[in-house]
């Protein structure tokens, strides 16, 4: 429809830059540009597979030699099929010329989107890859500080952190925005909770709530497990008590949705800290770099409950 329209308007630049304009004129350059645009757009794409095997420079000569094939033979038919006197030559040469400027002009136009789409792909995948390996100092420091400590009396559970906290590590350096099962997730997830399990002991509790339907869904690489960082730093870790973290998710046809809810301190008391929601900032802006305005992440505390609900679509948008 765009292909037509642009055509039309061709046609109604070149007629208002000639001398002469009659509604014959006017349907005859019409069916010839007709001609031209559409038998160029389905050559094209029969040639599509072939171009895109091809360097830049020979899939763009193949494009436009096409083109200017197109036009001649378009050129020709209209010539025999409606005579219009002497010049047919120079008809033909004229044809093809504005055709030439039209077909290199577009060239250039879709060469420099081309250009730009690469540009913003790969800002885009090393700004998903930066957001995807930041993993908090504090978390690495105490991780090593507990193998530290039980490397003398429990070398086997040392060696347990050690692969544990080696898995999260590879995980953070795997693709930039891949996806992985929602299991492969909850596993990592649960990898993190043992080694900070080790520091906090009793004082942090777990409770899981899944549904069998989450276990077929994808989710981005490392969502979850910043939202557990993040509980453990601001809601377990300040409490003398500690506290319990839920962990819920449930999906349906076309969503998936996850919900963290863990303790906060009490307002005003020594261990309330708001934080700089640097974790929450890292998701949303994973999420928006991924799925644009189609996940989100909201937060909210009610009573002494920080609830972060996560929403997103159940299958990965197409690369």
């Amino acid at each position: 429809m765009l292909l037509v329209l642009f055509s039309q308007l061709l046609v109604v630049i070149l007629l208002l830059a000639g001398a002469e304009y009659t509604w014959l004129r006017f349907g005859l350059m019409s069916l010839f540009v007709q001609w031209v645009t559409l038998g160029s757009a389905g050559l094209l794409c029969v040639l599509r597979a072939r171009m895109q095997r091809l360097p830049l420079v020979p899939g763009a000569l193949l494009a436009f030699s096409g083109v200017m094939a197109v036009t001649l033979l378009a050129s020709a038919a209209g010539e025999v099929l409606v005579p219009q006197g002497p010049g047919v030559a120079l008809r033909i040469l004229g044809h093809l010329t504005i055709s030439a400027i039209i077909t290199a002009l577009l060239l250039r136009y879709f060469y420099v989107q081309q250009s730009l789409r690469l540009q913003e792909q790969a800002e885009l995948h090393a700004r998903i890859q930066a957001l995807q390996s930041r993993i908090r100092p504090h978390f690495l420091f105490n991780s090593m500080n507990s193998i530290a400590s039980l490397i003398a009396v429990d070398p086997d559970t040392a060696e347990t952190v050690v692969e544990d906290l080696s898995e999260l590590f590879r995980a953070s350096l795997n693709e930039a925005g891949s996806h992985i099962p929602m299991t492969e997730e909850l596993a990592l997830c649960r990898r993190y909770i043992r080694i900070e399990a080790l520091r906090l002991g009793e004082r942090l509790n777990m409770v899981w709530e899944i549904d069998e339907q989450v276990s077929t869904a994808r989710i981005p690489l490392l969502t979850l497990q910043p939202l557990l960082e993040n509980a453990i730093y601001h809601g377990i870790q300040p409490l003398p008590e500690g506290g319990t973290i839920m962990v819920s998710a449930h999906a349906d046809a076309d969503r998936l949705t996850i919900e963290i809810r863990n303790p906060v301190p009490p307002s005003g008391s020594p261990a309330h800290g708001a934080g700089n929601h640097m974790a929450l900032h890292n998701i949303r802006s994973r999420l928006a770099a991924l799925y644009g305005p189609h996940a989100s992440l909201h937060t909210h505390i009610e009573a002494d409950t920080f609830s972060a609900c996560l929403s997103l679509p159940r299958t990965p948008p197409a690369v």
